[in-house]
């Protein structure tokens, strides 16, 4: 018989499910909210109530993408934390109240390790997958983690953020340019065209495998403001070139302390996940980096760096396995770490 997970993730501003079958993604629907553009940030009540509306038809479209029946269902995976509490709520009542309705149990999922395990989600039979232990650089914009793996239930996080994320200073350093939110997609793509030597920006001398992105943001500003006094147009004569600047000095402070991970731990395998993996250059010196140093780089499809179900539903699924059920008490929690 078959094992068929659910999966729900409704942690921030994108309402979405998605359906794996013995470990296949059959689907994966996700449905984004663009009310917040106009803010410059997710506006936590917003959210909430776009989840109400999205969330019900997400999930009838996922199931019919998938080809089942709500009762082929064996299990109801869904976000739990971290994430805003509002956001999250709708998520977990809605995966509780399916559960009763249909007699299967509820598993509930740390975020974070979602993304994590992102990497395991598999189209096809012989998808390569990861092999433990492996360190994952997870970054995004509320976490900047570097994490040993050792199971999917088994991780331990060696350095992390103590400030800033660097999701968060690609998208402050990004407003501050004018540019829209998200910010980090547009810093990617305007990199692309720009001098990455062009301006230096201070970086931070944090002991060990922490992190710290508000120094470098502080340095941003205040070039930026410094040069808007003696020349008004300078962002928007320079764009190109300041984005392509910050994103070589974030992905050098995320790169050192990555080296310094792997020369501590000897791990073969390096993964990457969270919004920011879907960064060009993060890519790109990811996969220069394993190259060099002769390691497997495992770098997810961009579908999958963002909020999304899929992962939802493949850390949910190995959970069902080991027969890891949520009672019906759990609440949502909004910060916890891995």
């Amino acid at each position: 018989m078959s094992n068929i997970i659910l999966g729900i993730e409704s942690s921030c501003d994108d309402t979405s499910a998605a359906i794996i079958k013995d470990g296949i993604l059959l689907s994966n629907v996700i449905a984004s909210q663009s009310v917040h553009e106009e803010y410059g940030g997710v506006v936590p009540e917003l959210a909430s109530r776009a989840h109400q509306q999205n969330i019900v038809p997400v999930v009838d479209t996922a199931i019919k993408r998938a080809g089942i029946e709500k009762s082929d269902l064996s299990a109801i995976a869904f976000t739990r934390g971290p994430g805003l509490l509002g956001s999250l709520l709708v998520g977990t009542s809605f995966a509780k109240g399916l559960s009763l309705g249909l007699r299967i149990p509820i598993v509930d999922v740390n975020h974070l390790h979602g993304h994590v395990l992102s990497h395991f989600i598999r189209r096809e039979e012989n998808d390569v997958v990861p092999e433990y232990p492996f360190i994952c650089l997870l970054i995004s914009g509320g976490n900047s983690q570097i994490i040993l793996v050792k199971d999917y239930n088994n991780m331990e996080v060696l350095g992390q953020t103590i400030d800033d994320a660097a999701g968060e200073a690609f998208d402050k350093c990004a407003k501050v340019m004018g540019l829209p939110y998200p910010g980090g997609p547009h810093i990617d793509r305007l990199a692309a065209e720009g001098d990455a030597n062009r301006f230096k920006f201070s970086k931070p001398h944090i002991p060990g495998l922490n992190y710290s992105f508000s120094g470098l943001k502080t340095s941003f500003l205040y070039t930026l403001r410094d040069a808007k006094k003696l020349d008004p147009d300078f962002i928007e004569n320079n764009k190109a070139d300041l984005a392509a600047s910050l994103q070589r000095t974030i992905i050098e402070i995320l790169i050192d302390k990555l080296k310094k991970a792997v020369d501590q731990t000897g791990v073969k395998t390096v993964a990457i996940g969270g919004g920011v993996s879907a960064n060009s250059g993060v890519r790109q010196a990811i996969a220069d980096f394993c190259d060099k140093r002769g390691l497997k780089a495992f770098i997810p499809e961009r579908a999958f760096t963002t909020d999304n179900a899929a992962m939802v539903a493949i850390a949910g699924y190995y959970k069902y396995l080991a027969g890891d059920f949520c009672h019906y008490d759990a609440v949502p929690y909004a910060r916890v770490t891995i």
